[in-house]
């Protein structure tokens, strides 16, 4: 049971936040409105001026978005990023007491992509959601970080106990 809190819950409660927000739809999410209430509109223009590129066909920039859209689009990005990230070191924390260190890096990529793939897939059935490919590969790149820092911390730590 302490294994299952320490180690399992958290991976549980990572998920499951991850599929409470795809299902939330955009309204209610929309950080737009709050944004512009505290963002100085000409900084963000002028310091993101020059980014412009597609994401998903569509043009991300400021003139495109507006300098709230911009930030949010930024924010939203980081978010996927982050969350795969954190859970993905989790799955690798947990997985290793099961498998080797190959397997385990593997496998925890693995359900990562595809939790973020099956999240897309929800994302499609949530008002105001669209599902991306390009989230998906955030998502798996972040994961894939999450992992290497796993592999690092445990890498040291198993390092030092052996002396």
């Amino acid at each position: 049971m302490k294994r299952f809190l320490f180690y399992w819950l958290p991976v549980l409660l990572v998920a499951g936040g991850i599929f409470y927000s795809s299902a939330t739809p955009y309204e209610k999410q929309d950080m737009r409105p709050t944004l512009s209430h505290y963002l100085d509109h000409k900084m963000i223009a002028n310091f993101f001026s020059s980014a412009v590129f597609q994401y998903s066909g569509e043009e991300v920039s400021v003139q495109a978005l507006g300098p709230a859209g911009f930030v949010e689009f930024l924010i939203r990005k980081l978010a996927h990023f982050s969350v795969y990230l954190l859970l993905a070191f989790l799955l690798f924390r947990v997985l290793r007491f099961y498998f080797n260190r190959g397997k385990t890096f593997i496998l925890s990529w693995v359900l990562t992509v595809a939790y973020a793939a099956s999240d897309e897939i929800h994302q499609h059935f949530t008002a105001g959601r669209s599902p991306h490919v390009e989230d998906v590969m955030i998502d798996a790149t972040g994961g894939l970080v999450g992992i290497m820092i796993a592999v690092l911390i445990y890498w040291r730590h198993f390092r030092r106990k052996a002396y």
